[in-house]
């Protein structure tokens, strides 16, 4: 029974609660047969026949994310009960071992599935013309061989885990990520994500904070013709320039006749916030920690649990209800 035919059902009805509702409307609006089209997925050529029915399973993450079940023992065990694999589309239970080799493989591909997700997010009016970059933690478990430990300077704080770098717009939308060794990202990857979330839509802003302070950054986002604006960081500099942001001196020495009002600058830094809002609402849907041993397990569940928050959004904004909200309108 296909989970589009499941809620006409009464011989199931009764079996059917807020929860399930819910899990049904996460799928209503997205498909995921595009993963049948990635060779990761495709049975080998001799051998054990890989029973992935990766749809469903990508399915059945995300359910159980959603419900705050992370690790691979309770997914397994969440998976078994009767209303959420049918309502995920399996025809019978998966195995645990279906449920580790997906999250094995889908690492290899989901940085593509998070892309189709913003693709299908991008034309619907849940991006804007600001655009925010910031790095958060991502917690790891004591027993990840491969997680290390990192500094939070924001919260001046060590921690055991990685990081991850977002672009988000919007309400609370992430359009670009990368999954990094700490929270301290290095400029490449801040250059790589930016140019990853001009490549969805081109903005008007692009805000980020001190970190973000560099030359080689600026001058992309001002040659694609947007306007970063980030604080200027003197850093260790024997002759500060007089500025807040490094954009007005970017613009006084290749830009002749253009001018921008500090006034417009800090009303538009104040902005800022929404990329903290995003990092809080994506660690909602389970960024916040891994439940790995190991870098591609962690990395894979990152970008699941931002797979999780275009879901929610999209589900949310296509059936009318806020985009921003972290919880299905039920």
């Amino acid at each position: 029974m296909s989970s589009a035919t499941l809620q006409d059902d009464p011989s199931v009805e009764s079996f059917f609660n807020v929860a399930e509702t819910e899990t049904l409307a996460l799928f209503e609006h997205l498909s995921f047969e595009f993963l049948e089209e990635f060779d990761v997925f495709a049975p080998a050529e001799t051998g054990r026949t890989r029973d992935h029915e990766p749809p469903e399973l990508m399915r059945g993450f995300l359910h159980c994310y959603y419900h705050g079940v992370y690790r691979l023992r309770p997914v397994e065990r969440e998976l078994r009960n009767t209303v959420v694999w049918l309502s995920c589309g399996f025809d019978r239970p998966p195995s645990r071992d279906a449920v580790d080799r997906l999250l094995t493989d889908l690492e290899h591909v989901v940085y593509e599935v998070f892309e189709r997700l913003v693709e299908q997010a991008a034309p619907g009016g849940l991006l804007d013309l600001t655009y925010s970059i910031d790095s958060t933690d991502v917690r790891a478990m004591a027993a990840d061989p491969d997680a290390s430990t990192c500094y939070d300077p924001t919260a001046e704080e060590y921690y055991y885990g990685y990081g991850c770098t977002i672009v988000s717009t919007g309400q609370k939308i992430p359009i670009a990520a990368e999954f990094t060794e700490s929270k301290q990202a290095l400029e490449e990857t801040a250059m790589r994500v930016t140019r990853d979330a001009l490549a969805v839509a081109r903005p008007v802003w692009m805000l980020g904070d001190s970190a973000y302070d560099t030359l080689d950054w600026h001058d992309h986002l001002l040659a694609a013709g947007v306007v970063p604006v980030v604080p200027y960081n003197p850093r260790n500099t024997d002759a500060p320039k007089d500025i807040e942001y490094r954009v007005e001196d970017r613009i006084n020495e290749h830009g002749e006749d253009v001018q921008l009002k500090q006034s417009i600058l800090d009303e538009t830094y104040n902005r800022r916030t929404g990329v903290e809002r995003t990092n809080e609402a994506v660690k909602d849907c389970g960024l916040g920690r891994t439940h790995a041993r190991g870098r591609v397990h962690a990395r894979a569940q990152v970008f699941l649990a931002l797979c999780l928050r275009l879901v929610v959004a999209i589900t949310n904004y296509e059936r009318g209800d806020n985009p921003g909200s972290t919880i299905i309108m039920v």
